[in-house]
């Protein structure tokens, strides 16, 4: 079992991925005990002073001006935690809860907050334990980071509020930590704020994304080579020296990727010299890697963004090494809700012009001598048709997806947050139109690979036949009609997983 130490420098994007995916145990380097330890004492002498600091001894938000005594602290931030954690609808995964905490953990441990270690401790605990909060979907506008998701990450340290079940059941927080053998934790001052202010849930969804995404970027070259393969399309457009001319790395990285995949292909080379063949491909196939790299390009961006926001303190108020206390909007999500609503777009359109290539396969008129549908037997059968009509769906509705939430502000708190980043739903909506590209590159592999067994006796690229032999076992030979859902499910399991791009590159090595 790994383990993931949260340094005094923050987590990985691998270590993320490791917690939120695997069963990764996570520990605090001493060095970042020692930190919080050093930021808790200056919280502790602004108490002792008396003197009005934001979120120690005042209220919240629009009730920043009012003061609270001392002996009410305390139960400030546990009625900020019980009140603050007001999300509605169903719960999120347990990859994006996990991803959460233990970017909270990251942000309390960099020694800004001013919280105890053993605030910091009990969050580890939780993900140690396999504890995780039922976290509802709906609450967060990305204001002061993503406070009502985090409150009910907090509820349970608490021993309060709800846990996401074995079976996806919503159970009771108390019973859960009783279970594990974990007390609650009673919370002091300023450690309540220092819980739920940040921007752990959109940095966790957008990580979880930026891995998706570039494995689907990469699928996505596989089964666009595999359609123009099938279409007898040219591998002419996809040479080096065309895109040198042009240099966009990532359309330079596809077209290389496109064009090794069309190598050692018994169709391609049936009409490599055929005069009769066409002197241009359609769009959707000659400028695969225009759009694909463009989508890595902004996928880049995306990873720069995301790598920013790991080094940083995202808390309010932060405190300062040299005893200053200081009021921030370092939670607020702009960059974040800028970075995933820019990669949806790119998302968007890799899937729109993966079904255009779809229906190129399917239309017996451009086709070039393909049977309709993708069936021998067209007109008793239908083949690929309403797979194309999915795949249409699908893309429709990924171009409303791909409207920005981040362009979107509803002011709160009596007009104190009067201007919001929706980061929590732009990152929430990016996971939701790459989950849609899986199941629009898996229309496209099993429309790549019938059009490929089609064209039997000749043998397709190396490509071509992991692509085959893979989808085999589920899609058959091209034949009578058969329920085609299940066939769908297995071709999206393939494009999600690791196998058929290992079997690719164990032949062609690593692709781009």
């Amino acid at each position: 079992m790994s383990v993931v130490t949260v340094q005094p420098t923050g987590v990985s994007p691998a270590d993320v991925l490791a917690v939120a995916r695997g069963a990764a145990k996570v520990v605090l380097d001493p060095a970042t005990v020692d930190a919080m330890a050093t930021s808790r004492a200056i919280v502790d002498g602004i108490v002792a002073s008396g003197r009005p600091v934001y979120g120690v001894s005042t209220g919240f938000g629009a009730l920043a001006n009012t003061f609270v005594a001392p002996e009410r602290r305390a139960e400030l931030q546990h009625a900020l935690i019980r009140s603050h954690a007001a999300g509605v609808g169903a719960p999120m995964p347990r990859e994006v809860v996990r991803a959460m905490m233990l970017l909270r953990v990251r942000s309390l441990a960099l020694g800004r907050s001013g919280v105890r270690p053993l605030v910091a401790e009990g969050l580890v605990d939780l993900l140690n334990h396999d504890v995780t909060p039922w976290v509802p979907e709906h609450g967060s506008l990305g204001a002061s980071g993503d406070l009502a998701p985090l409150a009910h990450c907090a509820l349970v340290l608490l021993g309060e509020g709800w846990v996401l079940g074995p079976d996806g059941a919503r159970l009771p927080a108390a019973d859960a930590l009783r279970r594990a053998g974990l007390a609650p934790v009673a919370l002091a001052a300023k450690e309540g704020l220092a819980l739920i202010n940040g921007t752990d849930g959109m940095l966790g969804m957008l990580l979880l994304a930026i891995h998706d995404a570039a494995h689907l970027f990469t699928m996505a070259d596989v089964t666009a080579a595999l359609a123009i393969e099938a279409m007898l399309g040219s591998e002419r457009p996809f040479l080096s020296e065309l895109h040198a001319i042009r240099p966009h790395p990532g359309q330079a990285t596809s077209a290389a990727n496109i064009h090794r995949l069309l190598q050692g292909s018994a169709v391609m080379d049936s009409h490599r010299d055929d005069l009769a063949h066409a002197v241009q491909d359609a769009y959707s196939m000659r400028c695969a890697p225009q759009v694909a790299g463009a989508a890595r390009d902004t996928l880049a961006f995306v990873e720069q963004v995301a790598a920013r926001e790991l080094v940083s303190v995202v808390d309010n108020p932060v405190v300062l090494p040299d005893g200053r206390v200081e009021s921030t909007g370092n939670f607020h999500g702009a960059p974040l809700g800028f970075a995933a609503d820019f990669l949806a777009i790119a998302a968007s359109e890799v899937g729109a012009i993966a079904e255009r290539r779809v229906d190129r396969l399917l239309d017996v008129t451009r086709s070039r001598e393909l049977p309709a549908f993708l069936s021998p037997d067209a007109g008793v059968n239908s083949g690929l048709m309403i797979a194309q009509y999915t795949a249409a769906g699908i893309v429709a509705e990924n171009r409303r997806l791909a409207a920005p939430a981040s362009v979107d502000s509803l002011p709160t708190s009596g007009m104190q947050e009067d201007h919001v980043s929706m980061g929590w739903a732009a990152t929430k909506k990016l996971r939701t139109v790459l989950d849609n590209l899986t199941s629009l590159l898996a229309v496209e592999l099993l429309a790549g690979v019938r059009g490929l067994q089609l064209r039997a006796p000749l043998t397709p690229s190396p490509a071509g036949r992991a692509a085959i032999a893979a989808l085999g076992r589920a899609a058959g030979e091209p034949g009578p009609d058969v329920f085609l859902a299940p066939v769908m499910e297995a071709a999206r399991e393939i494009v999600r997983g690791p196998q058929l791009r290992a079997a690719i590159e164990q032949e062609l090595g690593r692709l781009g």
